[in-house]
């Protein structure tokens, strides 16, 4: 089997209505059952770990393990997938001993997508801890450029993640994304997901029309709608502008169907792959989605 990283989104299922939905999958017992679990929930395209998420290092992946990765995507047609990064990384760290171990946790991840054929690794820019914007940044983009001189062949995407500024984050508005991915030496291995409850909580308006038109205007003249490779969809527990990151289910949170309703219309962002993050308790994935697709009407 010819292994190639997909550049663009994937195609979708017909489980889906030819949605580009899913949600992130666990990986427990082996990356290659992220598959049936997403074929569970009728998933289209899924997000997964690639490693223990709290963990600085994880185990190999084994070739039997990459072959049964690919073997299950040929098998249930769920295209892209899209890692997430360990959580303990923070690229922004004034640490160097937290900051070279979050390079190196990087390079890793970025590798193990690339033996899966992952076209994307969500990242988030990290948190400067007090130092500043500026400093932030600086930190930034010179551990990414780092992470991308020692993965010259590596052809994933880092997908930086909007925030929603909670803290001393990074990524909490349009500008720093647009600031970070400029200053990355290598632009075309680069690219943004959009987080619906981090963008709400940073106070970016989706619940009315005027409003989430504005939002999704301004990420295109300062960002650009085609670098956004890739969207969460959360609802917020918190209220806009809050600067809190508390995902809730779709719907039952402050940004409610109506903010869903314009996300899932517009054409747009229709070919971008949209991700839930929501809480897993039950069948928490199959209500979601299909809210999701209940709201859909393109």
């Amino acid at each position: 089997m010819k292994r190639l990283v997909t550049e663009e989104p994937g195609l979708a299922v017909a489980t889906t209505g030819g949605l580009l939905l899913g949600s992130h999958m666990s990986i427990s017992g082996g990356v290659s059952l992220a598959f049936g679990r997403a074929e569970e929930v009728g998933c289209a395209v899924a997000q997964i770990f690639v490693k223990n998420n709290n963990r600085w290092r994880g185990v190999p992946l084994t070739t039997a393990e990459i072959d049964s990765f690919w073997m299950e995507r040929e098998r249930t047609g769920i295209w892209p997938v899209i890692a997430h990064n360990t959580y303990l990384v923070n690229l922004a760290s004034a640490d160097p001993a937290i900051r070279e171990r979050s390079i190196a946790c990087t390079v890793d991840e970025l590798e193990r997508c690339q033996s899966l054929g992952l076209p994307g690794l969500v990242i988030h820019p990290g948190a400067h801890i007090g130092a500043g914007v500026e400093e932030g940044v600086r930190r930034v983009t010179a551990a990414i450029n780092r992470v991308f001189d020692q993965t010259p062949d590596v052809t994933t995407r880092i997908l930086l993640e909007t925030t929603a500024g909670q803290g001393t984050t990074l990524g909490r508005s349009a500008e720093e994304l647009a600031l970070l991915l400029e200053m990355i030496d290598a632009p075309d291995r680069t690219g943004v997901c959009l987080d619906s409850c981090h963008i709400f909580a940073a106070g970016y308006e989706l619940r009315t029309p005027r409003g989430y038109e504005h939002t999704i205007r301004e990420f295109d003249t300062t960002v650009g709608l085609k670098r956004i490779r890739a969207i969460h969809l959360n609802d917020s527990k918190k209220p806009l502008s809050s600067f809190r990151d508390r995902h809730e289910h779709i719907g039952e949170g402050e940004i409610g169907d109506a903010g869903f309703r314009n996300i899932m219309n517009d054409r747009r962002l229709r070919d971008i792959p949209k991700i839930l993050e929501t809480p897993k308790e039950g069948d928490a994935d199959v209500v979601n989605l299909a809210r999701l697709r209940h709201l859909a009407v393109l």
